[in-house]
């Protein structure tokens, strides 16, 4: 149970609020703030541990977090209906925060696997990749196939079926059509897939030739293209990728893996269900596992750039060139130049 002087936690002695660690009923006292809720508290919310007038601005981890809309008491919910979000000047300052990387040696290995082009993978799957959303149900009968059905190829991770929800219904050229064009030839490429197919309607927006001729892929032995409709619908679509599949399992069995470098890992992070809790837990102990792998020559990708909205200036000090920082700064006036176009805030 926690004891009344563990109720709250304070992320930075300058900050205006403290988290409720569990719900606090109206009136609870915080002792180490010496502040009462004025009002229930749910987990995971903020709770005012001093005043603040109208436009004031509301710290948390000492970074601006909103400005109050209203005047807010010590032992307040501080949460929409009292903070908004609000613009004020950012000082960049690049490259401020460099800290040089104290690499570990010897540098951590991993039972890896080797392609021809140098890359590492982690995983040796068969792709199936589809240029629509409405071959999503045929690359997935395909990979269904051989869920259970590769004991004759120990080396063979799986057969996988990646699917999306567009394709069509959309310009055939424009930037959501390169965006989804561009996904679709990484996975294409990527070092964990010894080979691929690409499976598509026949007559969706997202041409399978116009794909591969925008991204520069060719069929070859490791990567095919097929549309429902050429093969003569849905049941005999998914015979041909099953043979297909077949036909490739025996030369991605003779995969081997072997110890590699650390320094071949590549980890992406991805904001997901985000709560009061994922900058005091979650998010610290991922920086702390990116640190560790850096620190072995790997590299870490911060995908959802706009999840960073708002705090652009504490990375940017961190920024190894000043190129790098403003590349940065430049997609954040992409989000915004992009949320006022589609009339959102």
């Amino acid at each position: 149970m926690l004891q009344a002087a563990d109720l709250t936690i304070r992320l930075h002695p300058n900050d205006d609020v403290v988290i409720a660690r569990t719900e606090l009923p109206a009136g609870t006292l915080i002792q180490k703030e010496n502040v009462r809720a004025a009002v229930r508290i749910p987990a995971g919310h903020k709770i005012a541990v001093r005043a603040l007038a109208p436009v004031q601005p509301v710290h948390r981890y000492n970074q601006v977090i909103g400005f109050a809309t209203q005047p807010i008491a010590p032992g307040d919910h501080v949460h929409v209906h009292n903070v908004a979000m609000g613009d004020f000047q950012r000082d960049y300052a690049f490259c401020t925060g460099v800290k040089a990387t104290e690499y570990i040696e010897p540098a951590a290995s991993f039972m890896g696997i080797k392609r021809a082009d140098g890359r590492v993978a982690t995983r040796n799957y068969i792709g199936i990749l589809t240029s629509v959303n409405c071959s999503a149900t045929v690359a997935r009968m395909i990979a269904e196939h051989f869920r259970n059905n590769l004991t004759e190829h120990p080396n063979v991770d799986g057969v996988v079926a990646l699917t999306h929800k567009t394709g069509c219904g959309m310009a055939s050229e424009g930037e959501a059509t390169d965006v989804l064009r561009r996904t679709i030839a990484g996975y294409a490429r990527h070092p964990n897939f010894y080979s691929t197919q690409i499976v598509g309607l026949g007559c969706e927006a997202n041409q399978i030739n116009m794909l591969m001729a925008a991204q520069g892929l060719k069929k070859s032995d490791k990567l095919g293209a097929f549309t429902i409709q050429e093969k003569g619908g849905t049941r005999k679509a998914v015979e041909n990728g099953i043979a297909r599949v077949k036909e490739m399992l025996p030369e991605a069995n003779k995969v081997q893996r072997e110890p590699v470098p650390a320094a071949h890992l590549i980890l992406g992070l991805q904001c997901g269900g985000s709560d009061g809790y994922s900058g005091i837990s979650a998010n610290p102990a991922l920086g702390a596992a990116v640190d560790l792998l850096v620190r072995h020559g790997g590299t870490a990708i911060l995908s959802e750039t706009p999840e960073i909205y708002g705090a652009e200036h504490l990375l940017t000090r961190r920024a190894v060139s000043r190129a790098v920082g403003e590349k940065l700064i430049a997609r954040i006036r992409w989000w915004e130049e992009y949320t006022r176009r589609n009339g959102n805030e």
